[in-house]
């Protein structure tokens, strides 16, 4: 029991202080994410110490089962190309300047639509893709309007990481935990979205109440040149993503496996987008460029984590935690650990982590622990910058902006936000359930 404990405890700290410290490492002429090194280095170690055996691995991660981490990936990766595509193509920067456009001078106004904005497209694509797409024409249009960018960029964040809960392919970790005990897409909407309204409409509460008074200030007028680059692969990157999030949807009713329905429309995006620029005799530059920032990362990362829980699994200690938490009030329980357990190992690590602490209940402290599990694993990516992989990426982007915010800054927005937001999101949930 002792060695996986060992094992996972050094590798967990050891990627807290490459996160904090160290978060990229550059070989040659590419960076590279030391996240994902680190907990990779961390399984190799415990493998060949004999704390996991390699055969029962090999069959767990190819086991057909829900908790197959590979079927999780693929669907994962496969969307966030969708998402991707859609960026390159100017989507997100189309609609982030005309959001300033309705805004005009008015601060507050545009504070909401860009909360309103944020919310709706984080719900069909990612977090991540969304912060990532965002920060930069905040960070432009705050500088020429002579404007505070905090009260956006942290509106901006929040709206993000808060509505990743609506649907199951908003974040890595809803599509992990849910997939692992066979939820499905409509199955996990009719839950999901009363606590997730509630939690948004509280932090957008909040942050009007924390940014009042500079809201009040007038801004000078910006205006904004992006065009959507190519219409035709617009409509297609659009079919796309639209046909794949309804066929997922009903999907749930026939039970049509989510990973296989990503994959495919990944293919079929790629194969026709490639295709159109073979007839226009131009380099398919925007599907290389998507296939160059999707999110591989995520694969050594997840199924090193999942390496590594099974370490601890076989030798009994998530048994051990699992006897200890019980089933009673699962709801506030199992969602308040996961919110904190997502600030000291990361979300997705945490969620690979609980699936098997989970497990042993039944009923309806089953499905509690499973959903409020999922809240706190997307509201934790608010509390501090190793919450949730957006959250290291979205700092890292804001110093490249020459944007002061600190870690302490952080934690002081982060506390004022997530509390309020989780205990909304988790009483809802409690009702529910």
């Amino acid at each position: 029991m002792l060695l996986p404990v060992i094992v996972g405890s050094v590798t967990c700290l050891t990627m807290i202080i490459c996160v904090l410290f160290y978060p990229q490492i550059k070989i040659k002429k590419v960076w590279i994410d030391t996240s994902w090194v680190v907990v990779l280095l961390g399984a190799i170690v415990l493998i060949l110490s004999g704390g996991v055996d390699i055969k029962f691995l090999a069959s767990e991660i190819v086991k057909d089962s829900a908790m197959n981490p590979l079927k999780i990936l693929v669907l994962f990766v496969c969307m966030t190309v969708l998402s991707v595509f859609l960026d390159e193509i100017g989507f997100f920067s189309y609609l982030a300047g005309k959001t300033l456009k309705l805004a005009k001078n008015s601060q507050l106004k545009l504070f909401v639509w860009l909360y309103v904005i944020v919310s709706i497209l984080t719900v069909f694509t990612s977090n991540d893709i969304i912060v990532l797409t965002f920060t930069p024409f905040i960070c432009y249009f705050a500088k020429n309007a002579r404007i505070n960018p905090l009260p956006y960029l942290v509106t901006e964040f929040v709206g993000a990481n808060t509505m990743s809960m609506t649907f199951i392919i908003g974040n890595p970790t809803n599509i992990y935990i849910a997939t692992s005990y066979g939820i499905g897409f409509i199955q996990y909407l009719k839950v999901m979205f009363l606590p997730t309204l509630a939690s948004a409409l509280v932090s957008f509460l909040v942050l009007y109440l924390l940014f009042r008074k500079e809201l009040k200030k007038p801004a000078q007028t910006v205006e904004q040149t992006a065009t959507i680059k190519n219409k035709l692969l617009l409509v297609i990157g659009l079919i796309h993503l639209g046909v794949c999030t309804i066929i997922l949807a009903i999907g749930s009713y026939v039970n049509i496996e989510m990973g296989l329905v990503s994959l495919i429309s990944a293919i079929s995006l790629i194969l026709w987008v490639t295709a159109i620029c073979l007839i226009k005799k131009s380099p398919p530059k925007e599907i290389t460029r998507t296939l160059v920032r999707a999110p591989w990362q995520l694969v050594p990362f997840v199924l090193s984590m999942f390496t590594l829980i099974l370490g601890l699994q076989a030798s009994g200690v998530t048994d051990l935690i699992s006897n200890f938490l019980g089933g009673e009030n699962a709801v506030f329980k199992y969602g308040a650990l996961s919110f904190l357990s997502s600030n000291i190992i990361n979300n997705i690590p945490m969620s690979v982590f609980f699936c098997p602490i989970i497990a042993p209940l039944n009923g309806i402290a089953l499905n509690q622990a499973v959903y409020a599990t999922i809240i706190g694993s997307n509201l934790g990516a608010i509390l501090t910058p190793i919450g949730a992989l957006a959250g290291i990426m979205w700092t890292a982007l804001l110093k490249s902006y020459n944007v002061k915010y600190s870690y302490l800054d952080f934690i002081k927005y982060g506390l004022a936000v997530s509390i309020p937001s989780l205990t909304a999101s988790l009483g809802v949930l409690a009702l529910i359930l």
